[in-house]
């Protein structure tokens, strides 16, 4: 019962009610005093949740920022204000705008622009097999009117090209090739090859424009081709942005041998992207690289320069240090990488290394928490998610992370203080 109190100590009432003896009514009808109820497991966890305190902005600045763009962007193609869109986006395409999270604000409102002509796609693709009156080309067919009257300028061409693009892997899904129906298959081919064409005379436009050159990496990577025109439009967007971690995150997926690479390629790419990139996020480009690789693919999480990623994670914190790149890695390592063993040796021990690494992330940098991304991180980040209620999503994700800070403060909530997280990080206080 001792060891008992000391977890419960943070909740003085709830401590007293177990400590308070009861009366129980024994066989002969009189009334007697009867030992202390016993504390369960769950009651316990309970009273240790309590006695955590941390922020939980809903929603958060990042979730704001990425909100706001991708609605004035909606707002401005619903309104046919092609014009203002336009100028913005090459606005903050030129001047590399980015929300707190990183998130280029131009990629936020072209997403807007096409945002309504791809969900009605999206959902008329849900079950794979669309009605035969399903109205699948009428929106990209406005989007495609649109860029006729404005004469292809470069903006609406990344628009329209990325519509197609992203309305062709609503038709193939992420499945392997041969999961793919041949009709599925057909409609993907033929989005990309409209996309090429409406790229074809922008090749010039790339040099300056990290949307455009987002948008062909992003066409390059469902038609496949050369690796090594892969990864030279790759660079070329990362040079472009170097502090866009999308580029560095896709590139990598993009090199492993399910897509078009192979793992000597990957990790010759993510240390090249580590070199070119030092002076920005020191090993940090590496550890972007193989982000979301290693998580996908045992045998290229099994072949990781662990200390070489490790390093990579802490050059990111330092030079990013807003709460959504904090609670991505550290949720990146606690649940995407932490939560699930693969049976091969090699790779788990990589993976706990890795899941241990959430520790010194949440106790060195980590002042608020963002429940939509550990929730993303337990389903490994999939880009195909289709979240039907985001409240339970978000739910989930806060019962993820309370429970494992829960369990990394337990040994101090268990001596009867409170952790407390506030601007400066988590702080020890007298219950």
């Amino acid at each position: 019962m001792a060891f008992a109190e000391r977890l419960l100590a943070p909740l003085a009432t709830l401590r007293e009610t177990f400590k308070a003896n009861r009366l129980d009514l024994a066989h002969d009808g009189v009334l007697q005093t009867a030992p202390p109820s016993r504390v369960t497991p769950r009651q316990v966890a309970s009273a240790l949740e309590n006695a955590l305190t941390i922020p939980c902005p809903d929603p958060t600045a990042e979730e704001r920022a990425r909100d706001a763009h991708q609605a004035h962007g909606l707002k401005l193609a619903r309104v046919e204000a092609w014009d203002i869109l336009i100028d913005e986006i090459q606005e903050a395409d030129l001047a590399r705008t980015k929300t707190p999270g990183g998130m280029p604000v131009a990629e936020l409102l072209a997403y807007g622009a096409r945002a309504d002509v791809v969900s009605a796609a999206e959902h008329a693709l849900l079950t794979g097999r669309p009605d035969k009156d399903a109205p699948l080309l009428a929106g990209i067919e406005a989007l495609e009117q649109v860029l006729a009257d404005y004469g292809n300028p470069p903006v609406l061409a990344a628009i329209v090209a990325m519509a197609h693009i992203d309305i062709g892997w609503a038709w193939r899904g992420t499945g392997w090739d041969i999961e793919v129906p041949e009709r599925n298959r057909e409609a993907f081919a033929a989005h990309f090859d409209r996309a090429a064409d409406i790229l074809t005379d922008h090749a010039d436009g790339t040099e300056h424009s990290p949307l455009l050159a987002a948008t062909v990496c992003a066409l390059s990577a469902g038609r496949g081709g050369p690796v090594r025109q892969l990864v030279r439009e790759f660079e070329h967007w990362i040079d472009l942005d170097p502090r866009n971690p999308r580029a560095y995150r896709t590139f990598g997926a993009q090199l492993l041998p399910r897509w078009h690479g192979d793992y000597d390629r990957l990790e010759l790419e993510a240390r090249r992207a580590a070199g070119r990139t030092h002076d920005i996020w020191g090993a940090g480009a590496y550890a972007w690289v193989m982000f979301d690789a290693i998580s996908s693919d045992p045998n290229a999480c099994a072949r990781l320069d662990l200390d070489f990623f490790l390093d990579g994670l802490a050059d990111i914190l330092r030079n990013a240090q807003d709460q959504h790149t904090v609670n991505l890695i550290a949720a990146y390592c606690a649940n995407t990488m932490g939560a699930t063993q693969t049976g091969d040796d090699e790779t788990d021990y990589i993976r706990t290394q890795i899941a241990d690494a959430a520790a010194w992330v949440v106790r060195e940098y980590l002042t608020e928490l963002h429940p939509m991304l550990w929730a993303h991180a337990a389903r490994g980040f999939d880009n195909a998610l289709r979240v039907r209620c985001p409240d339970r999503f978000a739910a989930s994700g806060y019962a993820d992370a309370l429970r494992y800070l829960t369990d990394l403060f337990r040994r101090e909530l268990a001596s009867g203080k409170r952790v407390v997280f506030t601007e400066n990080g988590a702080e020890t206080r007298a219950a």
